[in-house]
């Protein structure tokens, strides 16, 4: 059999995310948790479904850039909706500038993609939200001279033109934040009284458990610091992580894997109160050169 060497090269493309539930994805999709020693997604889609179904639940999820997080957070969203919930994946890089973030920046990032999943339900219809309204009104006022978005522009829409103009000026990002900055809470708020907690409540009519968003791409956050010398990662995570954590729906964050072992570890914990899940790379040699063969284990599933 003569090997196509362009379908094999497209097959193996590392920069090609698998989606899992792809069924020409799948069939390239392996399970590596025999090797790596945990079965992670497991755990957390447990956490997910089985302890905290009702319960807002916030997951850390880190490794290596290049192990395969995006693949396997991809495998996780196919398995919850399965289980009837209704996931929400999008990669923070496309909505954000990673070396300059700031927590309403990804509080309106989680706006968007969430106001954008649910437009797409036919079926669901949920009530202005007003306060996110008010707020592009006094976005666009006060960057009328730069920013072009109508008073009857939809909330994804507006927070899309506002994100991708803040993406590529550091100077309008600077004036976003002098606005946003003090109203960080009222944000908070609107988006957990006005949208995930209406959503979370019609979709349960409609016969979904809940809703789930997974924010991939953060890990990716630019160690640079802060005007006052914070490294951004901790500012993010530790000094804001509490207000990450209280959207009042399932949410899984990707995180710098620098933070893992960071001094402020102790802290991060506390303010999400969860571990952070660890993706370890799969071992390929043995420290002494040998080739890594799979440890015998009982507790451990091979493929699916």
């Amino acid at each position: 059999m003569k090997l196509d060497l362009q379908k094999f090269y497209l097959a193996c493309n590392p920069s090609k995310t698998l989606v899992v539930s792809n069924p020409l994805d799948r069939q390239y999709y392996i399970d590596f948790a025999s090797v790596r020693g945990g079965r992670i997604i497991e755990e957390l889609k447990e956490n997910i479904t089985f302890f905290s179904p009702d319960e807002p639940t916030c997951e850390l999820f880190t490794g290596h850039i290049g192990c395969g997080k995006s693949t396997e957070l991809l495998r996780l969203k196919a398995e919850l909706e399965e289980k009837d919930f209704f996931v929400v994946y999008f990669e923070s890089s496309q909505d954000l500038e990673l070396g300059d973030v700031d927590i309403a920046d990804i509080m309106l990032a989680i706006a968007r993609r969430v106001s954008e999943s649910l437009e797409s339900i036919e079926t669901l219809e949920l009530d202005e939200p007003k306060g996110l309204k008010s707020l592009l009104h006094g976005i666009t006022k006060l960057l009328q001279a730069q920013l072009e978005v109508s008073a009857e522009a939809s909330i994804p829409l507006g927070i899309g033109k506002i994100t991708a103009k803040a993406k590529s000026s550091p100077e309008l990002r600077n004036k976003l934040r002098e606005y946003l900055g003090p109203r960080t809470k009222g944000i908070l708020d609107s988006i957990n009284e006005e949208l995930l907690q209406p959503a979370v409540e019609k979709l349960k009519q409609q016969g979904k458990k809940g809703l789930v968003v997974i924010v991939d791409n953060l890990d990716r956050v630019e160690n640079s610091q802060k005007p006052w010398g914070r490294p951004q990662p901790e500012y993010l995570f530790v000094d804001r992580g509490e207000q990450l954590r209280q959207l009042n729906c399932h949410v899984v964050y990707t995180m710098p894997l620098s933070l893992r072992y960071s001094n402020d570890i102790e802290r991060l914990t506390q303010r999400f109160m969860v571990n952070p899940k660890v993706l370890p790379m799969v071992p390929v040699l043995e420290r002494d050169g040998s080739v890594f063969h799979q440890k015998a284990t009982s507790s451990l599933v091979i493929g699916h």
